[in-house]
């Protein structure tokens, strides 16, 4: 899940990975918090528990030992899908704003490198000819980015590496 994505500020402009932003165009600095929605893992989670609950009664009834053992079993990976929602750890987002446009330079789970990237490139911004730094995210991470506006939408825009996002399915 995590990586390794360098920044860099040099010849006016901020470098993330391959991605280039003019120091001079960048407007906002700022930083996203992806969190993970606790409440909604455990509602999903009862919903599924009483789902296998009631089907699991029925096999029971009906097939002795493998029904317990499904239900058994089916507990099992709910309870396991659960813990892996409930350890996901926060992630966070160097944003960008160029021309009205807000982007996600790079995610880490780290905030402390989310907030060192924030300070040098608005320090950077202020003397953008002069300005050099190189700094390794560590733990960078690369995935899917999905937004939904309104009801019934299923678009999803996938993240391939630091800088902006494409759609796809």
């Amino acid at each position: 899940m995590a990586n390794v994505v360098q920044v860099r500020i040099a010849s006016g402009s901020l470098w993330v990975g391959s991605d280039a932003y003019p120091l001079r165009n960048i407007s906002y600095v700022g930083q996203w918090r992806l969190v993970v929605n606790k409440r909604a893992a455990w509602r999903r989670f009862a919903m599924r528990a009483l789902l296998i609950w009631i089907i699991g009664s029925i096999l029971t009834a009906t097939l002795d030992s493998i029904g317990v053992l499904i239900m058994v079993v089916a507990m099992a990976l709910a309870i396991w899908r659960l813990v892996a929602v409930l350890a996901r750890p926060v992630i966070y987002g160097l944003i960008l704003s160029t021309a009205g446009t807000q982007r996600a330079a790079v995610w880490s789970t780290d905030s402390t490198e989310i907030d060192y990237l924030i300070h040098e490139v608005t320090m950077a911004i202020g003397n953008p000819d002069t300005a050099q730094l190189i700094f390794n995210v560590e733990n960078a991470v690369s995935g899917d980015f999905v937004q939904q506006y309104g009801s019934g939408n299923v678009g999803k825009a996938a993240h391939h590496g630091p800088g902006s996002i494409v759609g796809g399915s």
